[in-house]
């Protein structure tokens, strides 16, 4: 769990592209060249970064509405990613997927999934064909705080806890469901315990310390791989602005949002990076993934979408 500079400075860079990538993206949606919805991970970056940087490529995860900063994390370009959401077929899912249900197979990305909850117990399944196949994978399936009150969450943990799958779930508590507080939902807000009478391991963690995300998610990690799995960790953490866009986000506390502005995420890894690097060198860093935000644009602004003959016929095809 050393946190090597080469850990640190791939953990910043995903950091501070995430955090480039969305806000670059909320600008895309303001000019009309997103559609749909579009659900920030501002404020958040580090649950994802710090949860991925503790996987391999082969291990598996599932993701949600607000799922960008897990696909980054997991090793998705931006550039393709960013085709995604403007619906250009050069992006992950040749634009059908749009924000809300990006996938990337060859990175573990089994698919973000716009129903609250839903990719649980796919993560389940995931989690069953690798102890099946003895392949050694963990999968991990990033879920919310208003998750933590659909049946699916506790059928899945139960499930996983009977069959001693390598099963990790992530409740990433942003302390909203939409506009809903946590603590008008739950009697008990630390929701890593609704996991303990099913006799599974299971913690909270500051979700905006990646340092510590990253520690408790490789424990969690070596748990499953040597088959005692499930885990549950449950990551606090604050978006920083209502559930999406379009979502001015006045139901939450000026004094609340103040606190967790400042412990944003990319300020906190960037303290952590500058133990090793200059000041210098890390603004090279990012004015270099800034470049690498404007070709990613580029990219996609240019590329095509797809026809109408095919997107009938693949529609045709999938129904």
């Amino acid at each position: 769990m050393e946190f090597t500079r080469e850990l640190i400075t791939k953990i910043y860079s995903q950091l501070y592209t995430i955090r480039v990538f969305e806000s670059r993206c909320i600008k895309l949606y303001r000019n009309g060249l997103i559609r749909g919805y579009f659900h920030p991970y501002l404020g958040e970056e580090a649950i994802a970064v710090g949860v991925c940087a503790a996987l391999n490529q082969e291990d598996y995860i599932l993701s949600t509405h607000r799922g960008h900063g897990h696909c980054l994390a997991k090793g998705a370009t931006i550039d393709r990613m960013t085709a995604e959401l403007l619906g250009k077929e050069t992006g992950y899912c040749r634009g059908m997927g749009g924000s809300m249900h990006i996938a990337e197979i060859a990175t573990g990305n089994l698919g973000a999934n716009g129903v609250v909850g839903a990719g649980i117990p796919i993560a389940v399944g995931a989690a069953l064909s690798a102890k099946i196949s003895k392949s050694g994978k963990v999968a991990v399936a990033f879920s919310s705080d208003g998750a933590t009150c659909n049946g699916t969450f506790a059928e899945s943990i139960s499930v996983a806890a009977m069959w001693d799958l390598p099963l990790i779930i992530v409740i990433e508590n942003n302390q909203y469901a939409v506009s809903t507080p946590v603590e008008e939902s739950a009697r008990e807000t630390d929701l890593y315990k609704r996991a303990l009478g099913y006799g599974v391991v299971t913690s909270g963690v500051d979700g905006n310390d990646v340092r510590a995300v990253y520690e408790k998610a490789v424990e969690a990690v070596n748990i499953c791989r040597e088959g005692k799995g499930p885990v549950v960790i449950e990551a606090k953490t604050y978006r920083h602005q209502g559930h999406h866009v379009n979502d001015p986000g006045t139901y939450m506390p000026k004094e609340k949002m103040d606190y967790y502005l400042k412990k944003d995420p990319v300020t906190i890894g960037r303290k952590y990076l500058s133990n090793f690097l200059s000041d210098d060198e890390i603004i090279k860093m990012e004015k270099e993934i800034d470049r690498e935000m404007d070709d990613a644009v580029d990219f996609a602004q240019n590329s095509n979408e797809m026809s109408v003959e095919e997107f009938h016929q693949n529609i045709q095809k999938y129904n």
